[in-house]
């Protein structure tokens, strides 16, 4: 079988077997093969996998995909796949954001299960075929050229700050009716100077007397760090100097998450073999790879092998790539954490992300924050809906909110005074939809930057 494709014997649905007892594994995304984007295939394949879904129905409550796939079907003429039009499909993937939890959390038919289903590379696929006839809209395409844009984004932050305000009105309502960009989101501000360049000027001193002294990384800083939230990347730097780690930085440019949530999968390969390229020099130096996002490590430890299976650089560099919180964890649980953590002054609500869950790695910043003295704190798993561009344009806002405003309330019924999300698009979602709470933070912040308010830097 080759990866995306089933074999015409899993038509014959084998019932002895209702769901997968095996861990679950995901197939190399095959894009560069003639039939990945061969009409007739893709949409047997479709039909294929919605009929699987059609009769569990157990991902009803997770995003707006299921509910609309099953409203179709339940509203067709003989109610079953082979009534719906292909036309019909593309409400079903546009409502899906690729936050993977359908094939993490609920799918009983994931490979190695005899369907052989995985809803959200299934979607994907579909788009990279909308794409190759230019169906995908073009605003979005433009959104998710970072690194260009974040340039001059860092270079007039005060004005383009001032103007993507949500308090702007004026030109937020022209920003909406030219690009389609909702008036009601809260968009990311740009730094003034990049996390690199602040990283370049830093002397912060490394603990020489932690137990943690020898260990050596390069903080991938991500494109959202450099360009738009520094403070995570100044805590993460501070927090792994106080536990005696000799520090780099690299950032050689975006993951390729956003072109991925595009279907410009030839663009995420290109992305890849660059980063890869430069954080690989210092693997070879005996560096551990350290991302600050979710979804960026998400990228580099799954996506990037699944794009390029073949890849033995891409292999070596998923496996010297860890989540900051991970890496905490690991220090606190070998070596152990130098001494310092304070208590903080309030409770913390913790949004474990999708693409940190997906990661299949536990709940690293739960297990991090623990270490905190005597702190009081809750984990909301529930996806935000924001899912890159799907939270910012005006076609899908409303649906972000939908998928969010539970996660949201849930978050407000824990009543406490933080909340931070390895996720910070997910976490600026959240922290909008919340209203008449107690917490302190204008956003959400990440995990490590709790811990360095515990170590007060």
């Amino acid at each position: 079988m080759v990866g995306f494709f089933p074999t015409s014997k899993s038509k014959i649905f084998n019932m002895s077997k209702e769901g997968g007892t095996e861990a679950p594994i995901r197939h190399p995304i095959n894009f560069e093969h003639p039939d990945f984007l061969d009409p007739k295939k893709l949409d047997d394949e479709m039909r294929r996998a919605f009929d699987i879904c059609h009769g569990c129905r157990r991902c009803f409550n997770l995003c707006d995909s299921f509910p609309k796939l099953f409203d179709m079907i339940d509203e067709s003429e003989n109610e079953d796949v082979e009534s719906l039009k292909s036309e019909q499909f593309e409400p079903v993937v546009d409502a899906c954001t690729l936050c993977d939890m359908c094939f993490m959390t609920k799918c009983p038919y994931v490979p190695p299960h005899d369907f052989d289903l995985d809803f959200p590379h299934l979607m994907l696929r579909f788009r990279a075929a909308q794409k190759k006839l230019n169906k995908l809209p073009f605003v979005p395409a433009l959104l998710a050229q970072i690194d260009r844009n974040a340039k001059i984004g860092i270079m007039l932050s005060s004005l383009i700050n001032w103007a993507s305000n949500i308090k702007n009105r004026f030109f937020r309502k022209i920003l909406e009716l030219v690009a389609g960009i909702d008036l009601r989101v809260k968009l990311p501000t740009y730094n003034s100077e990049t996390f690199t360049n602040y990283f370049k000027n830093s002397n912060i001193p490394t603990n020489s007397e932690a137990p943690s002294k020898d260990r050596k990384v390069v903080i991938y800083s991500t494109c959202f760090v450099n360009f738009n939230k520094k403070d995570t990347g100044v805590a993460a730097l501070k927090v792994l100097k106080k536990n005696g780690v000799e520090v780099q930085e690299a950032y050689p440019g975006c993951c390729g998450m956003p072109y991925l949530e595009q279907a410009d999968l030839p663009k995420v390969v290109e992305q890849a073999k660059m980063v890869s390229k430069d954080l690989l020099e210092w693997v070879d130096k005996g560096y551990q790879i350290i991302t600050l996002t979710a979804s960026c490590g998400l990228m580099l430890k799954f996506e990037w092998p699944l794009l390029l299976p073949n890849d033995d650089n891409i292999k070596r560099l998923s496996k010297k790539t860890s989540d900051i919180d991970e890496y905490i964890v690991d220090i606190a649980q070998n070596e152990g954490l130098a001494e310092g953590l304070q208590e903080i002054d309030g409770g913390v609500t913790v949004h474990n992300a999708c693409h940190a869950r997906a990661q299949n790695m536990g709940i690293k910043s739960r297990d991090m924050l623990k270490f905190i003295p005597n702190i009081k704190m809750d984990v909301v798993e529930r996806c935000a809906g924001h899912g890159g561009t799907f939270g910012v344009m005006k076609k899908t806002h409303d649906l972000a909110i939908k998928v969010g405003t539970p996660t949201a309330r849930q978050i407000k019924n824990k009543n406490n005074k933080y909340m931070a999300s390895d996720c910070p698009l997910a976490g600026k979602h959240l922290k909008q939809l919340e209203t008449d709470t107690n917490i302190a933070n204008d956003e959400a912040l990440h995990p490590i930057e709790l811990m360095a308010k515990s170590y007060r830097l």
